[in-house]
């Protein structure tokens, strides 16, 4: 079933690089939407179920809030990482931008995809009901990454054929991410802790890119009915799998 899940991923994630090559005046929308569908999970059902797997305390904090802190930060070290390599490397006096930048960030989405598989596998052994909360999540979102994924290559100077062999490398590392977790059992404690490392990242991305990216060229009503109406729809799905 994870497999299967993580297919929509792959099919997400084209489709976002598709959109890349085709931008149209409702990308706000969808990653509003996407903002919204992320933030809810994370809130309503990733982060209650990892302090519920991983409850032990660490000098009085749970372990899982540990975690969920450490992967907001990671996420951010990551993100400023690149955004610095990106500075140093973004054009000399006449504007050219280093292609093996747009390269590096796009591995790095790379990897963070098939994170997401492990993810979606990690969730699903949790139970049913929260792996379809994850993979909403994680499939929204992959519209975004397949998006960024081609622009970035691009942006930075690289041949098409490049944009697209990163595009569909995105695309398939979920399903290997979601395939490596039908071979092992995750302890409850270790799959806690890592819910709750994935959670502070799928939070950091929300919060600081893709709802900031959602308003920035439309701060519409419309995008922020659209992000308020993904966390209801995460609210609507936990409780019926409750």
């Amino acid at each position: 079933m994870a497999v299967f899940v993580a297919l929509g991923a792959f099919l997400m994630t084209l489709a976002g690089g598709w959109t890349a090559q085709r931008v149209t005046d409702r990308r706000h929308l969808v990653l509003g939407l996407a903002g919204g569908l992320m933030l809810g999970v994370v809130g309503l059902d990733l982060l209650p179920e990892a302090l519920e797997a991983a409850g032990d305390e660490i000098f009085g904090v749970p372990a899982a809030l540990l975690l969920f802190v450490g992967g907001f930060l990671l996420a951010h070290l990551v993100e400023r990482t690149l955004a610095a390599r990106q500075a140093s490397h973004g054009g000399d006096e006449h504007s050219h931008r280093a292609p093996e930048v747009g390269l590096t960030a796009a591995a790095a989405m790379v990897g963070h995809s098939a994170m997401d598989g492990v993810a979606i596998g990690a969730a699903f052994q949790v139970g049913g009901g929260m792996g379809a909360a994850v993979a909403l999540a994680v499939v929204a979102h992959d519209f975004a990454d397949g998006f960024n994924t081609y622009t970035i290559t691009s942006l930075y100077g690289n041949a098409r054929r490049k944009a697209m062999t990163m595009l569909f490398a995105d695309a398939a590392a979920p399903v290997i991410g979601a395939a490596s977790t039908a071979f092992v059992t995750i302890p409850e404690g270790l799959l806690g802790g890592y819910l709750g490392l994935f959670g502070g990242v799928l939070l950091y991305l929300a919060a600081a890119e893709i709802l900031p990216e959602a308003h920035h060229a439309h701060p519409a009503r419309s995008t922020l009915l659209c992000t308020v109406a993904g966390v209801l729809f995460i609210w609507l799905v936990v409780g019926l799998a409750a």
